[in-house]
């Protein structure tokens, strides 16, 4: 059987899986989800009843999980979500077996493969980096659209945790920004992708970058929590994105913005996490997925963005019409997604990218300014405002959900 440890790093598992001969979407670990306020009893079942060594994110400070460090343990237990990763060679040795439902008595809701997850998917993000004309002083056009630049509010004690390829820590434009980092994937959260700087460009990028570059970022003044849940080539594990939930949870961040997934099925463990969210006061939002090829195949919302607990945000062009990549169905919410400027690792510093990944964050820095603008507006109360207010277009709700989302 090949290496399914708790350390084992995703490359080896990529390796691994395409060697296998088995299911290459999948990572040869399982992902147990427990019920609701059932994780202790679930924690004392794994020790129990199945004899698993057990490590808990809790043990590490703030709960900034290492795999490497729990490489002696046959489980590894995210208690703010009510999930655990356990190895290939655990659950084999103790025939622990997919989807079987659990009994009424158990503390366990499902025990689920666990799947990779990516920043770059079929029809992902292109840059245009050969394109990019010398930019000038304005606004990027999806902060016009989102009504970003005449709101008062600028993010100021808000939390927002990036989870992504990392950030590039010493780009000149965030000079004497607040971060909070950890990496979950076994390299320095440094950003050598690219795909998290930008992202978190538009999330949490400046008022007024250095010379002649326009505005591209939303909530300038927010606390940005950067969590590397995808290596530099812009993979990881469901695992290692549910780490990177956990913490930015535990760390209560009132916005949590992940532009990453997979073609996968709703999965029992990020429902799981985006309720949990919620009801500590934190609301997530997700990329949508870019495997549609409009007018044509309309492919469905990926996850974790198709779980009902998670805001799915699909892609809009400077029309607003809907993108040719961005998939349908389960949709909440749209967004700028098409030729978006932001920040990019050096020493290119800024780039063009379009992709459901470039929608997110305008989503998560419009939430956190609406969360600066009433202590009430936590979880699902933010949610429902960013819903209320978004600007309705003429499309299908299953293509746009309520519409454009709007800053307060």
């Amino acid at each position: 059987m090949a290496n399914t440890q708790l350390s084992t790093s995703v490359d080896d598992l990529l390796l691994a899986a395409l060697e296998g001969g088995g299911d290459p979407a999948k990572t040869g670990r399982y992902l147990i989800t427990f019920k609701e306020g059932a994780t202790e009893a679930g924690v004392q079942s794994l020790q129990s009843q199945h004899a698993l060594k057990v490590a808990n994110a809790r043990e590490f400070t703030n709960q900034a999980v290492s795999f490497e460090q729990a490489a002696g343990a046959d489980a590894l237990v995210f208690p703010e979500i009510g999930v655990a990763l356990v190895s290939g060679e655990a659950a084999a040795a103790r025939s622990m077996s997919i989807g079987t439902s659990a009994a009424q008595d158990s503390p366990v809701q499902s025990i689920d493969p666990e799947y990779f997850m990516f920043a770059v998917q079929s029809g992902e993000e292109t840059a245009v980096m050969d394109e990019v004309a010398p930019e000038v002083l304005g606004v990027t056009w999806g902060l016009t659209a989102c009504k970003v630049p005449p709101s008062k509010f600028d993010g100021s004690g808000m939390k927002v945790a990036m989870l992504d390829t990392g950030f590039d820590i010493g780009h000149p434009d965030f000079a004497g920004r607040s971060f909070t980092t950890n990496t979950f994937v076994g390299q320095p959260v440094q950003d050598l992708h690219g795909h998290g700087t930008h992202t978190t460009g538009t999330a949490c990028g400046p008022k007024a970058p250095a010379g002649l570059i326009q505005r591209y970022g939303i909530g300038f003044k927010t606390n940005i929590f950067v969590g590397k849940v995808l290596t530099n080539t812009g993979s990881g594990t469901q695992a290692q994105v549910l780490a990177g939930m956990n913490w930015a949870i535990a760390n209560k961040c009132q916005v949590i913005s992940m532009s990453l997934g997979a073609q996968i099925p709703v999965q029992p463990s990020y429902t799981a996490a985006g309720s949990a969210a919620l009801a500590n006061g934190c609301l997530i939002v997700a990329a949508a997925g870019n495997a549609s090829s409009r007018p044509g195949t309309i492919a469905p919302t990926g996850a974790p963005a198709n779980s009902p607990t998670i805001m799915a945000v699909a892609a809009l062009d400077s029309n607003l019409k809907v993108a040719v990549f961005s998939n349908g169905g389960k949709i909440d919410i749209a967004a700028p997604g098409v030729n978006v400027f932001s920040s990019f690792k050096r020493p290119t510093l800024h780039t063009t990218l379009s992709g459901t990944s470039m929608a997110t964050p305008h989503v998560a820095g419009c939430a956190a300014l609406w969360a600066q603008s009433s202590p009430s507006l936590r979880g699902s109360a933010l949610r429902a405002k960013l819903i209320a207010t978004a600007k309705h277009l003429p499309l299908p709700a299953s293509d746009v959900g309520a519409g454009l989302v709007q800053a307060p």
